[in-house]
Parts: C-alpha cells; sequence; structure tokens
C-alpha cells in the first residue's frame, strides 16, 4: 500500500482530527440521524425498541495484516457486529466505531480500511454515525451497533421447545476451514480463505424468522455446537443435530481432505461465518433455512445437551475467549 504524493504518509502526519473530517467527509447519514458525526454524540430514531451490541477485534488474534486486506478488515468488523442484531430479528440501524492504532499505521491502510467499512454497511443497511480514535501499540478495532425492533418481538435464546427443529441459515464451516488453510500457508479454497476473511453474513435472514415464528434464534460466531448449546442452556432442552442433514460444501471438503480431517468438524465447531440458527414449529421453516436437527426434553441427568445423531460430539466444541 502506497500513499499518493496528496495524501498524508502515517497517522501521525494527519491527526486525529485529519482522520476523522477524512473519515466523516465520506459518510451519508439517513433520515433517522438527525445528529452525526462531529458533535459530542449522535442522535437518531428508532423504530421500537432499540437492541444494541458490541464487538471486538484485535490485530494478531481476529485478523493478521498478512493474510487481510485493510477491506477485508473493515467487511469483517461489520458483519461480525451486524450479526448479532440479525440474530435478535431486529433491523440495524446504526453504528459507532472505535479505532486504536500505532502513530506510524500508513494512512492508506485506514483509508482501505474505511472503504470496506462503508461497503458491508451499505449491505447490512447500517449507518456509521460516529466513534472514536486512539493510540494503541496495535490496532483494535470496536463495533457498536444499534438496531430496532420495528414491531417485532426480539427472539432470545431461552424460547426453544421440545418438539420443534433447529434450523440454519448461511454458511457453516467456510471461515474454520479458510482459517485452517491460511495457518498452514495456503491461500486456496479461494472462496473459504475469503470467507475467513470477510464472512457473508445472510443479512435479512433474521427478520424473516422473526416473521416466521423463531422461538429462539443465535449467530454462529463460535461454533455450531457451541452456540446451539447457548440456546439449549437458556431454554432448558436439548438439541440432536442429524449429521445427514448437513451438505459439506466443496471449499470445506477440499480443506479437510487435505488435512486429513472430518469435513463435519469444520461444519459443526467452526466459527467466524456468522450464519442464523433457530428453533422453529414443525411447518414454520421459511425457504431458504435449512432444517438439521430437533429440540428434545433436556437429558434427566445431564441437564441441557447438544448431540449428533444421539451421541455427544467428541472433541472440540468450538471457540471460548481466554481458553
Amino acid at each position: 500500500m502506497m500513499s499518493t504524493p496528496s495524501e498524508p504518509r502515517t497517522l501521525s502526519e494527519i491527526g486525529e482530527f485529519g482522520l476523522i473530517n477524512r473519515i466523516a467527509s465520506h459518510l451519508a447519514m439517513p433520515p433517522s440521524v438527525s445528529v452525526g458525526p462531529g458533535d459530542d454524540a449522535a442522535v437518531f430514531l428508532v423504530n421500537g425498541s432499540a437492541v444494541i451490541t458490541v464487538d471486538l477485534m484485535i490485530e494478531g488474534h481476529d485478523f493478521r495484516r498478512d493474510w487481510s486486506s485493510p477491506a477485508d478488515v473493515g467487511h469483517k468488523a461489520v458483519a461480525s457486529s451486524v450479526a448479532d442484531i440479525e440474530s435478535m430479528g431486529a433491523t440495524p440501524t446504526i453504528m459507532v466505531i472505535g479505532l486504536g492504532a500505532p502513530a506510524s499505521l500508513e494512512y492508506v491502510w485506514v483509508k482501505e480500511f474505511m472503504t470496506g467499512v462503508r461497503e458491508e454497511a451499505d449491505l447490512a443497511g447500517v449507518a456509521l454515525v460516529g466513534g472514536d480514535l486512539a493510540t494503541a501499540q496495535q490496532i483494535a478495532i470496536s463495533v457498536t451497533v444499534v438496531g430496532e425492533t420495528a414491531g417485532r418481538t426480539p427472539v432470545l435464546r431461552s424460547g426453544a421447545r421440545p418438539g420443534q427443529v433447529v434450523a440454519v441459515r448461511g454458511r457453516l464451516g467456510w471461515a474454520s476451514a479458510g482459517l485452517a488453510a491460511l495457518a498452514r500457508g495456503f491461500r486456496s479454497p479461494r472462496a473459504a480463505v475469503d470467507s475467513q476473511r470477510a464472512p457473508k453474513v445472510p443479512y435479512g435472514a433474521g427478520r424473516e424468522a422473526a416473521d416466521a415464528g423463531a422461538s429462539a434464534m443465535i449467530d454462529v460466531s463460535d461454533g455450531l455446537l457451541a452456540d446451539l448449546r447457548h440456546i439449549a442452556d437458556a431454554s432448558g432442552v436439548g438439541i440432536d443435530l442429524e449429521a445427514a442433514r448437513f451438505q459439506i460444501a466443496e471449499p470445506v471438503a477440499v480443506v479437510a481432505a487435505a488435512l486429513h480431517i472430518n469435513p463435519l468438524s469444520f461444519v459443526l465447531t467452526g466459527g467466524e461465518d456468522h450464519a442464523m440458527a433457530a428453533t422453529f414449529d414443525p411447518g414454520r421453516v421459511p425457504a431458504d433455512w435449512d432444517v438439521v436437527g430437533l429440540v428434545v426434553e433436556a437429558d434427566a441427568e445431564l441437564g441441557p445437551l447438544v448431540l449428533v445423531d444421539g451421541h455427544a460430539w467428541e472433541g472440540e466444541q468450538g471457540w471460548t475467549h481466554f481458553r
């Protein structure tokens, strides 16, 4: 990446307020926002109750600059946060971004990062209305997204009931297969690697599920087994997945074959695809959602469990921080 002669080279050269002015000059505000960037806080209207979430990305942990372009990082930062609003059945509306970065970071990196942010925000239907900047030893990105219920009842994790079905919408296993490829120095299959760099969130699927009567829903960020366990625990139920119902995408199968790994492990335990998983009454599952299991009674001795074909999945269940 190289700055043009008319652009500052590093953040220390452009300064905090110069960077803010350049970022803000490219932002358009929707009618619901009466005060955007440039004041102490943004002012906006919501339709119904407000729903809010925050997501943090740390360089070297959630992304690597030698693996991902600045635009990829921008796409991922927005997508991973908006997915949480989607999983509540809400409509994302506005977001604010906190960015910590070294003073020596090239200005063009931030410029391209913001290109990815704006492109993903357009896909998600969310407006950037402000944020904060700070000096840091490595890049740290915090994205806070606000959504609105718009007449819908928020879909929580606690509404699953025995006799319902479990369905998913979106990719599963692609991002984790891409991470496995990148970790071994590969840059292909391109579709899997790109999914790790910038996930493809099924925007609108959360509202679709809410309108169809979904009783519980979650964004698959840490792995399907781990995230469905959150629903099982919150609802006091068990979940039994049927392995044969999962379609193994070709990029996932290629990585699994190369690494001699069961491809189902990517699908069940891999995170960062930000698919939606929800529970429905039979016959109420929307089109384009795939039924993959059943909600059952919790085990009398062990309590809420997530099983695969009636048995506990051996090995990793998914991602947890600080482990």
